[in-house]
């Protein structure tokens, strides 16, 4: 389930933390600093990334040419630039354009959005047991009864952190900082408390849990 996206970011302290910070939320990303390689690199990924402000080619030319190579790629367009004529431009060919300075949250939610409008996110649910999933809506039905199971925010985040990784064994640490975006600190019972309360909306039976197990002594996987 891991999606690819393309970064062009030539800010190497910007670039690290975002480049961390969606590859966290699950993202596979490809990061570039220029834009010289970038329509040879975006095949194959679901989204770009695009800073306005590039060394050789300026991310106005980049996205051009871009959306010339592959006219449904969504392009969200980063810029420090504030001017109406700069987002004006970058709106000929950008699916949406993000001020910086910026909070992860907000990229991450920009990112989604842009993903389901293109329908990156298919629109058959992912069977696990007795759950479909269906993505691009945000709803899990039970299978067995019929009902909408609904989530928290934080309930929900946590979930679909799990499924970008289905099938892997996930660390505490790895879940926490990749939902939360804090480290995780040692002895910290919140997330372990949240994954109680997914198995009680989520199983058939949450003293044995088939959808989120336990791998002792390492974390949590979501099986396959």
């Amino acid at each position: 389930m891991s999606i690819q996206l393309l970064y062009i970011e030539d800010d190497a302290e910007i670039g690290a933390w975002v480049n961390e910070d969606l590859t966290g939320r699950g993202y596979e990303i490809i990061w570039l600093q220029n834009g010289e390689q970038a329509v040879d690199r975006a095949s194959g990924c679901r989204l770009v990334i695009l800073d306005v402000m590039l060394p050789g080619l300026d991310g106005f030319t980049v996205g051009q040419r871009l959306k010339k190579a592959y006219p449904d790629l969504p392009i969200l367009m980063l810029s420090a630039r504030t001017s109406i004529d700069d987002k004006l431009e970058g709106l000929q060919f950008a699916d949406d354009y993000l001020t910086k300075p910026f909070h992860p949250d907000e990229l991450a939610a920009r990112i989604e959005v842009l993903l389901r409008r293109s329908g990156s996110y298919s629109s058959e649910p992912l069977v696990l047991k007795h759950l479909l999933v269906y993505e691009r809506e945000n709803r899990i039905v039970n299978h067995d009864t019929g009902e909408e199971i609904t989530l928290t925010g934080k309930q929900f985040q946590i979930f679909t952190y799990l499924l970008r990784h289905l099938g892997q064994i996930l660390t505490k640490e790895q879940i926490y900082e990749g939902v939360w975006g804090d480290p995780y600190l040692d002895g910290d019972k919140t997330l372990m408390v949240h994954i109680r309360y997914l198995r009680e909306k989520l199983e058939r039976d949450p003293a044995s849990p088939e959808i989120i197990e336990t791998v002792r002594g390492v974390g949590y996987r979501v099986k396959a």
